[in-house]
């Protein structure tokens, strides 16, 4: 049975041409099945100018101006709409590779635009034809044709004869090989590298991207169908609850202790290694954790404003709470501690952390108002969860906390450069967006299966 539905899986999944020693392909199985994921393009690239069509088409071939939004168009190049494209980008250059609707039509497009440049030179070998010219720029763009099927290639360097020869070999396949991975997700549209492959499709209100990671740094997860957290409604900037894997159990409260040494670092290291040790043996796996806002006060440059400018708690149910309180009792000599009825606060560099326990359920914060609300709103009973992992995006305020990221921090930090670009490029669409969903689970090969959605207002 299994070899039958590996089969049957292989047999659905995308066939994209692909060169060897690419880096990263890009494929549409169907160019006219485009036309759902271009509208929220659109939209959404009203708002952003990186995700409107028009500043991505260009990608899509060396150098024919395809315009994705027009099925139609295609055929004034000798493309068939019908049919796939696959981009291979490699070190030297890409290709590009489409079905011909129109030999004649698409080989007179192709030659005025590369004629442009300086002298084409054309050639036929055994029902190959070969067509290559300078960019002009020190490179050359041309293609190959065999048929129904075209590669055309544009190179990085004074070369192309590499790039010509694997576009010969592509055109030559009768049937390029299936890939499997493409197959494992939906999309009209796929983006694989070495690192993972996902999946886009979309409506003009949402976009939907599904897919698998290999090197996200996130602890093995498992659904264990019922989580204490599973009935508690999201709230905030952030709201994910997680199932973690006993396997994952330990990594997970490093990234805490990590956490906690950085903004305490006169707290003896041996010590919270040793109580971060004894908790891990009672955490059940079931977390919470949420995000309420963001308020940047000095430079995020500093370890400590960067923790304490989320203003957050986690949440983890607890196997013994008597044994949980008893492990936690050596925080009562930390520097900057308070006994508090149900736990401890700490002084820390740059604010205050809380260690509360209630009933069977830990909750670490960095702040007191978001502390005390976790607290407050824990569910006396669980509820299922569909996938190990679930969260929700507030997008309104995740604009305003990437828009606390300055200028003069990302010039002296390159780690926020990133978020400096996000804040520039995607806030106002987040300013825009109604909600952002997704969920995650492991995949085999310590990979993760990721979905997202992307939800905008009904009307414009």
């Amino acid at each position: 049975m299994l070899a039958l539905a590996l089969a049957a899986t292989l047999a659905a999944a995308p066939a994209p041409r692909v060169a060897a020693s690419t880096v990263t392909v890009l494929h549409i199985p169907q160019l006219d099945k485009l036309q759902g994921l271009t509208a929220f393009m659109t939209r959404a690239g009203a708002s952003s100018q990186m995700l409107n069509p028009a500043s991505w088409s260009g990608e899509l071939h060396p150098f024919l101006p395809i315009d994705v939004t027009r099925p139609e168009s295609l055929a004034e190049l000798g493309i068939d709409a019908t049919g796939p494209l696959s981009v291979s980008m490699r070190q030297d250059g890409r290709l590009s590779c489409t079905r011909v609707k129109d030999a004649k039509v698409f080989q007179e497009a192709t030659a005025n635009v590369l004629a442009r440049n300086g002298d084409v030179k054309a050639g036929t070998v055994k029902g190959v034809t070969t067509l290559r010219a300078s960019t002009g720029m020190g490179s050359f763009a041309g293609y190959v044709i065999k048929g129904a099927e075209a590669c055309s290639f544009l190179s990085t360097t004074e070369s192309d004869e590499a790039l010509r020869k694997e576009a010969a070999k592509l055109v030559a396949l009768k049937a390029p090989a299936a890939d499997a991975r493409m197959g494992a997700v939906p999309g009209v549209l796929y983006v694989a590298t070495q690192q993972g492959v996902f999946g886009l499709d979309g409506t003009a209100n949402g976009l939907k991207v599904e897919g698998t990671a290999t090197k996200l740094p996130l602890p093995p997860f498992q659904s264990q169908g019922t989580s204490p957290y599973g009935a508690m409604a999201p709230a905030g900037l952030l709201f994910a609850r997680a199932q973690v894997a006993p396997t994952g159990v330990t990594q997970a409260v490093g990234s805490v202790r990590d956490a906690v040494q950085t903004v305490c670092p006169t707290c003896p290291a041996d010590q919270v290694k040793g109580v971060t040790d004894a908790l891990a043996k009672q955490l059940t796996g079931h977390l919470l954790f949420g995000v309420d806002s963001v308020s940047v006060r000095g430079s995020l440059r500093k370890p400590e404003v960067r923790f304490f400018a989320a203003k957050q708690a986690l949440a983890a149910e607890v196997l013994d709470p008597a044994a949980v309180k008893a492990a936690l009792a050596p925080l009562a000599k930390f520097p900057g501690a308070k006994a508090l009825e149900d736990g401890y606060t700490m002084e820390a560099k740059g604010g205050s952390v809380y260690v509360r326990l209630k009933g069977r359920h830990l909750v670490f914060g960095n702040d007191s108002t978001v502390t005390q609300t976790v607290l407050a709103s824990l569910p006396e009973k669980g509820a299922p969860l569909a996938r190990a992992v679930d969260f929700t995006l507030d997008p309104k305020k995740v604009a305003r906390a990437l828009s606390q990221v300055s200028l003069m921090d990302v010039m002296g930090d390159d780690r926020l450069a990133g978020m400096f670009a996000a804040s520039s490029e995607l806030g106002p669409l987040l300013a825009k967006s109604e909600r952002i969903t997704g969920s995650l689970d492991s995949a085999p090969n310590g990979a993760h299966r990721f979905w997202v959605n992307w939800t905008l207002p009904a009307k414009p």
